[in-house]
């Protein structure tokens, strides 16, 4: 229990006694935005120079953007439609440059009067909409904008003093300047900010005090100002993260754990002998780091990430072995029952005679393997549980179900948790609770992650990395299938299937959703009542699972065996449709991400993902490392509609042109910001980060992790300073919000 109070934060008043509620609403609502401290941590994305304008040909397609310009020319056209039959509809085409390139702006209807007296040439506005193109010109279809008078005029003055306009992060309902005007109203209480860094460390670092970083990040008169701030507020997240790391792994130093260590000539032993390959130098190298980590009297805390099939089962298991040799039991957490049965049917066949304990055949050294999972029949249930209790299982396998009351084990030794980011470390500390005392943890993932992310997000872990992959692996060949330009690709993907298919393999389609299903988007099938379901931006529905499927049976593949998988099927289902196609009865499987982690069959060669641009980069990646498992190449078709010139499509092409996993979590967090880093974008949360950029910011976090052990092994319960206590109680709340989310 901390006895040490924290400082109350000024910055806590809710924006909605400052702004009125309706702004406030908005904010909250589309922004995330609750208090006077999260309007004053909202940044400017970028920054525009009164006098030079925006470089208008680089704007990126079906993005929401805040440019200045100035007016070139504004004429009112008059046309006949459908609402106005005898021409009298009008249309306001104003045309903006900045001195290189032009932008097209279209207002119809009523909205023309406003902009037709106010956008005169030679006028000079910030504008803010969603760049389209129309007859293959850009242009902005109502724009919201607001005017810059001259120097003169004091409202201007007042809003955009200094030189240098803010743009935020905005959204349709919310444009910068809005925001821009109600950060001018709270910046006065940016004076009474907390400052969380020890006062020696901020003057040490030659760091600007907090308050004066967040006047000069909203309000910069020159670009070394925004450098001071930006310097600043980077350190602020990352040392108060890191803090809490720190603490984390303090906390978990004081912890006993039981040593174990195999015995000489054991299970380990015999399973190594039995083992038809010799281990990779990479996976000797993690299992004796993992060993040494075993042998201690506190427990292991530790992350294996490796490149999807680099053989991390292999060592997982040789970990389990190594503690069932010693006397104790392992567990591990699979995050689906489609991967616990995988994995349980694969650690059976691996050990052979040894996962028959107490059985007749069993081996001299064998134990028992067991199997848990929500759909665990009763009968086997209460066998696998006795099993548990009693000691006579060594190993068991699961899902959540594991965490259960009713479960209860003999002596629980190690917990292995197979892709960590969809597990909170709530469900990490209820299993942990089941040992006698705390038991060593292995954490595995393929995601792979760059150093700097594993120090932020998986602080509290040690990092064990596999990058090589075992021999007979094949390459995998991968290509962009750009329908919107080039529709005749998309005919000659289903062709490649079939040819795979005719040379004795199979093939996977992907698909972003499921289809025909009450609580997602209706189809067109369903949009009787309402138009057909298209994102709150216009695009159509992801393509689903079902509609393709059936597309294809009636298509481009007709007369080949096609079925279906998708998370919402009885999990009996699932599994059959899994086996058929594991013992080649199927030749084309159609499913949604439930693919993407273990799926293993080495005879699927080809892998078509259809509205790739969906996915993200990491995400790609983990599912094209289910086709080329065998000895024949391996073949991914990332299939979109995507204009060339876009980010989804530059996404997308540097998947094509690597394998290289660590290479892609580069990009995929340079592009998505590290807010996201696990998927936390996906869970709708908001990320502690705004201002770290985790991969450009690698010595920051080095540096402040140093920092952030040494005065936590100083005074572990911050007693010397309550302004760090207060910010890391801030963080801790949302953290703890994210990962009762995930739970």
């Amino acid at each position: 229990m901390d006895l040490v109070p924290a400082l109350k934060e000024p910055l806590d008043q809710p924006l909605k006694s400052v702004l009125g509620p309706a702004t406030a609403k908005v904010m909250a609502e589309h922004l995330g935005l609750h208090t006077v401290g999260d309007l004053l941590h909202h940044y400017p994305r970028r920054y525009e120079e009164r006098g030079r304008l925006t470089h208008l040909a680089d704007l990126p397609m079906d993005e929401h953007v805040t440019v200045v310009a100035q007016v070139a020319d504004a004429r009112l056209h008059t046309f006949a439609s459908s609402r106005a039959p005898r021409g009298k509809g009008q249309r306001l085409e104003v045309t903006i440059t900045d001195g290189s390139g032009r932008l097209q702006l279209v207002f119809f209807g009523n909205g023309v009067h406003k902009p037709h007296k106010e956008l005169l040439p030679g006028t000079r506005a910030l504008f803010a909409g969603k760049v389209s193109v129309f007859n293959r010109r850009l242009q902005l279809a109502h724009p919201a904008y607001e005017l810059l008078h001259g120097e003169g005029a004091e409202e201007t003055a007042e809003t955009w003093a200094g030189a240098l306009i803010p743009i935020y992060p905005a959204t349709a309902k919310m444009e910068s300047w809005k925001i821009g005007k109600a950060i001018q109203t709270v910046l006065p209480s940016a004076r009474e900010a907390l400052d969380p860094l020890p006062e020696s460390l901020r003057a040490g670092r030659g760091l600007i005090p907090l308050p004066e970083a967040l006047l000069k990040i909203h309000r910069p008169h020159t670009q070394a100002d925004i450098a001071d701030a930006r310097a600043r507020l980077k350190w602020d997240e990352a040392f108060v993260l890191q803090v809490a790391l720190a603490r984390r792994r303090h906390a978990e130093t004081q912890l006993p754990a039981v040593p174990r260590t195999p015995k000489p000539a054991g299970l380990l032993t015999a399973f190594d002998a039995r083992l038809p390959f010799t281990l990779t130098e990479g996976q000797r190298r993690v299992s004796k780091e993992i060993f040494d980590d075993l042998a201690t009297d506190h427990p292991m805390h530790r992350l294996l990430q490796g490149e999807v099939g680099s053989g991390k089962t292999m060592v997982a298991l040789r970990a389990m072995l190594a503690v069932v040799d010693a006397g104790g039991q392992a567990a591990m957490l699979a995050p689906t029952e489609v991967l616990a049965q995988q994995h349980h049917r694969s650690i059976v066949e691996m050990m052979g005679e040894l996962a028959e304990g107490g059985m007749l055949g069993g081996a001299e050294h064998a134990t028992k393997v067991v199997l848990l999972t929500g759909s665990t029949g009763t009968a086997a249930r209460r066998q696998a549980l006795l099993d548990l209790a009693t000691g006579e299982a060594g190993i068991v396998i699961g899902t959540h179900a594991l965490i259960e009351d009713k479960v209860q084990f003999h002596d629980l030794g190690l917990v292995v948790v197979d892709e960590q980011h969809r597990f909170g470390v709530e469900q990490r500390d209820a299993l942990r609770g089941k040992g006698k005392q705390p038991p060593h943890l292995l954490v595995m993932t393929a995601t792979p992650i760059p150093r700097t992310v594993a120090m932020t997000v998986f602080g509290d872990l040690e990092t064990s990395v596999l990058d090589q992959l075992p021999a007979g692996r094949s390459p995998i060949a991968s290509h962009v299938v750009p329908v919107a330009d080039k529709p005749h690709f998309l005919a000659r993907a289903w062709e490649r299937v079939r040819e795979e298919v005719a040379g004795g393999h199979q093939a996977y389609v992907v698909c972003p959703r499921i289809g025909d299903d009450a609580d997602e988007p209706a189809g067109p099938k369903k949009a009787t009542k309402k138009k057909p379901s298209e994102d709150e931006d216009g695009k159509r529905p992801p393509l689903a699972v079902l509609d393709v499927a059936e597309q294809l049976t009636k298509g481009p593949l007709q007369g080949l065996r096609v079925e279906v998988l998708h998370g919402r099927m009885h999990p009996d289902d699932k599994d059959a449709v899994m086996r058929r196609f594991a013992a080649g009865e199927t030749d084309v499987l159609v499913a949604t991400t439930v693919i993407e982690v273990g799926v293993n069959v080495p005879n699927a060669t080809a892998m078509v993902i259809m509205d790739a641009d969906r996915f993200g980069v990491s995400q790609l990646h983990q599912l094209r490392g289910r086709v080329g498992r065998g000895s024949a190449p391996g073949l991914c078709l990332l299939v979109t509609e995507m204009p060339e010139a876009s980010p989804a499509r530059q996404r997308l092409a540097a998947v094509a042109a690597t394998l290289d996993g660590f290479e892609l979590s580069r990009i995929d967090l340079e592009q998505r910001r590290e807010g996201d880093v696990l998927g936390q974008a996906q869970s709708g949360t908001r990320s502690s980060l705004r201002m770290l950029a985790v991969i450009e910011d690698e010595d920051v976090i080095a540096e402040a992790r140093e920092e952030a052990t040494a005065v936590v092994a100083a005074d572990p319960d911050l007693t010397r300073l309550p302004a760090l206590r207060t910010a890391l109680d801030a963080l801790l709340d949302e953290e703890r919000e994210q990962y009762l989310e995930k739970g």
